[in-house]
């Protein structure tokens, strides 16, 4: 069995908790804040503009060499304005759960990921941690601290 990993990443962000909790629980705008070289496409029929508790969202990926994925997860646990979760139910990890925290304070909102996750098989899925999937992930947090702020800004909010 193949370690579970844990990636933690707080980010400030200049807009009220309102702002950022509309922005960031509508799935639309998932693939505005996934670098491009992955790929990334919401594929499932939209269901509203903000998610909710058994929402089911489907996607492609191409994390490695183009090769597109199918991936699927489900909106497990919300509370408005607070924090919400997804869980991977179909896709490229044997665990994925990613909880989205959000939090006012006086600079404006601290959004806190945490995501533990689990590679299959095996060892070789912890050589692929290693070698290139730990990185893609940390380069993806990486990329949102980057463009998030542009995103944030007055008529990119969505």
């Amino acid at each position: 069995m193949s370690r579970t990993y844990r990636i933690r990443e707080t980010q400030l962000l200049p807009v009220t908790l309102e702002q950022a909790w509309n922005y960031f629980s509508n799935p639309d705008n998932l693939q505005h804040i996934t670098p491009p070289a992955l790929g990334f496409r919401v594929t499932s029929e939209p269901h509203g503009h903000h998610i909710y508790p058994g929402q089911i969202i489907e996607y492609k990926i191409r994390p490695v060499l183009g090769i597109p994925l199918y991936w699927m997860t489900e909106i497990t646990h919300v509370e408005n304005h607070r924090f919400f979760v997804d869980e991977q139910r179909y896709g490229p990890y044997s665990l994925w759960h990613h909880q989205h925290h959000f939090r006012e304070t006086a600079g404006g909102v601290e959004m806190t990921d945490i995501v533990h996750y689990r590679i299959p098989f095996g060892w070789l899925g912890d050589l692929a941690n290693n070698v290139f999937v730990g990185r893609q992930l940390k380069e993806l947090f990486r990329y949102r601290t980057e463009i998030i702020p542009s995103r944030l800004n007055g008529s990119s909010l969505t």
